[in-house]
């Protein structure tokens, strides 16, 4: 079912070895084209036909009512309820340490630089419907936006049939739970649309953003790259990926489990063990066929690990499995190995490390109190997952008396004549040189 590459042995670039899913963001784009023109100049109309024709259901209103949000919260099961509140403290307690303050750098005696961190004023924050229900997504996003001190915030998700238009009740619910009453019931690239250049509504309107941030689908992720500029966005979400790093001291059903457990959220996932053990890689193939037999969406995760995105990989040793984890810089890094801690250390690209037995991807995804929104497809070797500084905005106060820019005067007059801007020194001789005024 899951393929294997053999690299024992091998000089080959691990970059060019390990394959990922085939996306064309590019082809999306040309789809979604006709979507974000229609927004801009029709808004709400645009936003309501084409998700009926994309979703097959129109919602009632596009902005979700402040009772049907209550609604949901109110027919929440209570085991969900707990694990919800559960998540949201955790989540909310390790971002908590993530808040910057201002700092003043004192440069010269009557010089300085003072950096001042300032939260994004409206942000839109998007939470898929598709394949699976995510109240998770809904915490990961909001909860480090209010540490940040964001006062504005809107989610979107898509309307779903089974739930008469409105997204589905257990992300209201979330919403709810966290305060969060401004929600729309659209999805797609309409969506992106819509937080970008804010559409007039029978009640309101609902106003464009300064920021998206949440993962979605290819045309989600073609609609931010198209829009990038009129908002911010956090990253462009490609399909989730799982690698893991173990040696013969890991226990293979947890392996195996782990590989599928990424493989249930998309066709395209990706699913990558590697090792120095072809006993572990051995056993691990047998655990992945025993455990999918059993598993609710068979036909998903098959087609996943089945795919070239996925595969267990044979290295060397240890040192030579770094390397290509390093390179690989996986959304998801689990470290399985004797002293997990200490290789764990050593990597140096991955949206986030796992380490140990008792630290799997689920627990991140959920409650471990990291934030699950994280760069794929590589990104993870110079971008990092959302996190408090994803909606803050260091902003530098500089603040010289006349003395101090008298001090360094003739060093900006050389630099603006080694550039060719005399302008540029002009503005400091105008100051400076006896007689000015």
């Amino acid at each position: 079912m899951i393929g294997r590459i053999d690299l024992r042995g091998s000089t080959i670039d691990p970059r060019l070895a390990l394959p990922r899913a085939a996306i064309d963001v590019a082809d999306a784009a040309a789809q979604i084209a006709p979507i974000l023109r229609e927004v801009r100049e029709e808004g709400a109309a645009a936003v309501l036909r084409w998700s009926s024709r994309l979703d097959g259901v129109q919602p009632p209103t596009l902005r979700v009512p402040k009772a049907q949000i209550e609604s949901a919260e109110a027919g929440l099961e209570p085991a969900v309820r707990a694990a919800l509140l559960e998540a949201i403290d955790r989540t909310r307690r390790a971002h908590l340490d993530q808040r910057r303050t201002d700092s003043t750098s004192v440069v010269v005696t009557g010089g300085t630089v003072t950096e001042r961190w300032l939260p994004v004023e409206r942000v839109g924050l998007y939470v898929p419907g598709g394949r699976a229900v995510y109240p998770s997504s809904v915490i990961m996003n909001v909860v480090p936006a209010q540490v940040a001190g964001v006062k504005s915030l809107v989610v979107v998700s898509p309307p779903q049939k089974d739930f008469g238009g409105w997204p589905h009740p257990t992300i209201l619910a979330a919403c709810a739970l966290l305060g969060v009453t401004e929600v729309y019931a659209v999805g797609g690239a309409q969506a992106i649309a819509m937080l970008a250049y804010g559409v007039d509504l029978p009640s309101g309107r609902c106003e464009s953003v300064d920021l998206v941030t949440g993962p979605g689908n290819i045309y989600v992720t073609a609609a931010k790259r198209a829009l990038r500029g009129v908002i911010g966005i956090d990253s462009e979400a490609g399909p989730t990926e799982i690698a893991i790093l173990a040696d013969d001291t890991a226990n293979p059903r947890h392996i195996a489990a782990d590989l599928l457990s990424q493989a249930e959220h998309d066709v395209l996932a990706a699913a990558v063990l590697v090792t120095p053990s072809e006993a572990l890689a051995d056993a691990v193939a047998l655990e992945v066929i025993k455990q999918v037999a059993n598993t609710k969406h068979v036909e998903r995760i098959t087609e996943a690990l089945s795919g070239e995105q996925s595969a267990i990989v044979l290295v060397d040793d240890i040192d030579a499995g770094l390397r290509v984890v390093n390179a690989y810089a996986a959304e998801h890094l689990e470290i399985q190995t004797a002293d997990a801690r200490a290789i764990a250390m050593r990597v140096t690209n991955a949206g986030a490390i796992f380490v140990g037995a008792w630290a799997p991807v689920s627990l991140g995804d959920y409650c471990a109190g990291s934030n699950h929104v994280l760069p794929t497809r590589g990104s993870a070797k110079y971008s990092s997952g959302l996190s408090v500084q994803s909606f803050l905005r260091g902003i530098h106060i500089i603040d010289y008396d006349e003395a101090a820019l008298r001090d360094v005067a003739g060093h900006v007059i050389a630099l603006a004549g080694a550039e060719d801007l005399p302008a540029h020194g002009d503005a400091i001789r105008i100051r400076t040189e006896c007689g000015a005024d």
